[in-house]
């Protein structure tokens, strides 16, 4: 690993003010670029050679098809020393992790037009630990305006063949969300970030639960290249239903009852700005706004399955994850106290739900999954009472709870995920079942979700790995009483029963139909497991 180099000849010269990067952009002033396995040089067409000045070094530089290449220029008395060979090997960044370019000037208060040059400066994606994703930069200096012409043009033509980036988005951003951050998460961290790229933007700020379901059934998305969304889970789920409930409209398929739905014809990019964020976290192994915003810039594309949820001869929304019974109950419950904020009225919720926990007396009939391999990673696992084969299966009783998922619901809460054994686009969902039980006992099952143990591992609780179920409340005589709370949500109809989708109340009266629908929507980032398997090109100080 090369020496860490402070300074350079930019910050040398004196007087006027150099042209920088926004703040967003963390500058590494001789970045120090590492890799575990470097792109072969030897078979790669060299584009450009030339001289700058990096850090404090001037090096001979090397722009090939796949990567930009440097090495200090070693003065011929040193020839075979080997401490001066391993301080100044030959270090690189791969094309594929720049996404912009910039040519770099100084101004003067006192000079006319665009400044002096002093070289180009490249915004580079780093690869983090955690799976986390972070910009910064790297300079190369020359003053001649002709080298650094030839080297900029090199370098836009080569960011303009990256053809599955964005160039335009349609920007959705929900001020509401968690403590009405999302809007100065928006203009902080994330507008910066696409104005280095280019990238340009049409923002709307939702006013009303429904406004981006209602905008996007209409208006014109024929100039963008992506939809994303600035909020928390029900915001980014209410997009994504909008955008294939669009998709279902432009298709001529009825959506009253849909069974075999189209993707969606935009990719979906999600801003964590939301209480739990479980969407994000699941998509990206972690929440961090600048890894999601990355992402997006980079042009990642991840597949993602989705659920349909109907009822008898009716279609009801498209959603990724389900919760029935203390799950629905609770949000149910957090719906009425808005007025908290939203770490105490989830709080709130589930001691309430807990405190009032009863089970509902249901039916619930699954499709099995079947995959061989999925039976043997879960066996490997040991996941118990996992059932498999082609046929409905039933199963019935008293149950605390039901989660339905077709993503890991991972969270700060959850890290392994409410659901860790289900991928993103398997074609498969989790049923995870939890009959009635003493309260203490239910409690260490949720406990368990915070907690590196299994949180499967109780005799009330079975765990399924499915492609569609059915979820039949028998009566709300043991389980939910609408008028013990009064409250608007829970009261909306007298016999109806609360589904937690997404985050989003759903009210349903009778039996509920879950599909799972392979890779029907396209996020911006990869999956935990495309990170992990990527090599790392870069690693900043």
């Amino acid at each position: 690993m090369p020496r860490r180099r402070r300074g350079g000849r930019v910050s040398a010269l004196e007087g006027g003010r150099e042209e920088e990067a926004p703040p967003a952009a963390g500058a590494v002033p001789s970045a120090q670029w590492a890799s575990g396995r470097q792109p072969e040089a030897a078979a790669e067409l060299i584009l450009l050679r030339g001289i700058f000045e990096i850090g404090r070094d001037s090096c001979d530089v090397v722009l090939s098809e796949r990567a930009l290449r440097w090495q200090p220029i070693r003065p011929e008395r040193l020839t075979g020393d080997s401490k001066y060979d391993f301080l100044h090997k030959e270090e690189f960044v791969e094309l594929k992790d720049i996404f912009s370019v910039k040519l770099k000037r100084r101004y003067s208060i006192k000079q006319q037009g665009s400044g002096t040059l002093l070289g180009i400066t490249l915004f580079i994606c780093l690869k983090m630990e955690k799976n986390k994703l972070k910009d910064s930069t790297l300079d190369l200096i020359n003053l001649s305006e002709d080298h650094c012409d030839i080297w900029f043009r090199q370098f836009k033509k080569i960011l303009a063949g990256f053809s599955n980036r964005p160039k335009s988005l349609k920007i959705l951003l929900n001020p509401q969300s968690h403590k009405k951050e999302a809007t100065q998460v928006y203009y902080e961290k994330v507008e910066p970030l696409l104005k280095i790229a280019g990238i340009k933007t049409d923002v709307t700020i939702t006013e009303y639960e429904g406004h981006a379901l209602s905008l996007l059934k209409e208006c014109e998305l024929q100039g963008f290249d992506g939809v994303v969304c600035v909020g928390g889970d029900g915001s980014a789920s209410e997009v994504a239903h909008a955008l294939l409930l669009r998709a279902q409209k432009n298709a001529g398929l009825e959506t009253d009852s849909i069974l075999t739905p189209v993707g969606a014809q935009l990719p979906l990019g999600v801003i964590p700005a939301g209480s739990t964020n479980v969407l994000a976290h699941s998509l990206h192994g972690v929440s961090h706004v600048v890894t999601a915003t990355l992402h997006i810039i980079m042009g990642h594309i991840q597949p993602v399955d989705v659920c349909t949820f109907s009822t008898i001869g009716k279609f009801l929304r498209f959603g990724f994850s389900a919760m029935f019974g203390f799950g629905g109950r609770a949000l149910a419950v957090a719906e009425n106290h808005r007025w908290m904020s939203p770490n105490q009225r989830m709080d709130f919720a589930i001691m309430k739900a807990l405190a009032k926990l009863k089970p509902e007396e249901c039916e619930i009939s699954f499709l099995p999954f079947n995959s061989s391999q999925d039976l043997e990673e879960r066996r490997a696992q040991g996941y118990p009472k996992s059932d498999c084969n082609n046929q409905w299966q039933m199963i019935q009783g008293q149950f605390l709870n039901v989660s339905i998922m077709a993503i890991p619901c991972q969270c700060s809460v959850a890290p392994r995920g409410l659901a860790p054994n289900t991928r993103l686009n398997n074609g498969s969902m989790a049923l995870i079942t939890a009959r009635n039980t003493s309260r203490p006992e239910f409690i260490k099952h949720l406990k368990r979700y915070a907690s590196i143990k299994n949180q499967f591992n109780f005799p009330f609780v079975d765990t399924y790995t499915v492609e569609e179920v059915k979820v039949c409340p028998k009566s709300n005589s043991s389980g939910h009483h609408p008028e013990e709370d009064h409250g608007p949500h829970e009261t909306a109809s007298g016999n109806c029963f609360p589904w937690n989708v997404d985050g989003d109340l759903m009210q349903v009266a009778s039996e509920v139909h879950v599909r799972v629908h392979p890779r029907l929507i396209n996020l911006y980032g990869r999956s935990m497991e495309e990170m992990n398997d990527s090599k790392v090109t870069c690693s900043c100080l």
